[in-house]
């Protein structure tokens, strides 16, 4: 089972994000858990301070590493980083982070039982949290969010839906984009024609040779059309 624990400072922007779909249906069957912590259980003071203005001057704040710190401590039983077991990545959702790939959250989903995710916000972490604590440092694309909290949710659907058992076909994850270095192939359904526009008569033959085929041929062609990137690694 995989265990998930969400550092956030909104916990109400999770409570009704898993309800849903197949990340309901895994936690529903026993496959995950998951739970969203308010990082200002962590502070001490009576304002429950969160952050603070950057040394160096410049616009905002920074998430301040004292509660972050205490966090991870309580929720992994360990003080550094070095103290971790193979089975736990703690993980920093920022900008600077290396991207969210396919391989990334396969890596997550066969590796991980103990997934933490730190939600940064404002102008940033304090750089120490990621120098002790986390182990990996993702973001979800090359544009900024307001916070951590909507990449946290994409991280978790694209984890979850790799578990066994997760989805409802154990060949479902390894037909879809990026499994292969590719796109997905288009895909049809009824009726066969709508609209003067005609599904491909080699998805009505019923030769799964040449289904499989045409399938591969299309999804190189819609690759070279919209990530021509992808062919060339």
């Amino acid at each position: 089972m995989l265990r998930c624990d969400i550092i956030t400072i909104f916990p109400a922007f999770f409570r009704e994000a898993f309800d849903h779909g197949i990340i309901r249906r895994a936690r529903k069957a026993g496959l995950m858990e998951i739970k969203a912590h308010d990082l200002r259980g962590w502070t001490n003071d009576k304002h429950h301070m969160v952050d603070d203005r950057p040394f160096g001057g410049g616009d905002g704040m920074v998430l301040k590493p004292e509660p972050i710190f205490t966090a991870v401590e309580d929720l992994t039983g360990a003080t550094r980083r070095d103290d971790y077991n193979d089975k736990l990545r703690v993980v920093l959702l920022s900008p600077q982070g290396r991207v969210l790939t396919q391989s990334l959250a396969e890596d997550f989903a066969k590796n991980a039982e103990h997934l933490v995710l730190i939600c940064g916000r404002y102008e940033g972490v304090d750089e120490r949290v990621a120098e002790a604590l986390v182990t990996d440092e993702v973001s979800i694309g090359d544009y900024v969010l307001s916070g951590g909290e909507p990449a946290a949710v994409v991280l978790v659907d694209a984890v979850v839906r790799l578990l066994p058992g997760a989805l409802g076909s154990e060949t479902s994850a390894l037909n879809e984009s990026f499994s292969a270095g590719l796109l997905d192939c288009p895909h049809y359904t009824r009726p066969p024609e709508f609209r003067g526009m005609q599904v491909p008569d080699v998805l009505v033959s019923g030769n799964h040779g040449e289904i499989a085929r045409w399938r591969r041929e299309a999804a190189i062609e819609k690759t070279r059309r919209n990530r021509p990137d992808l062919l060339s690694n």
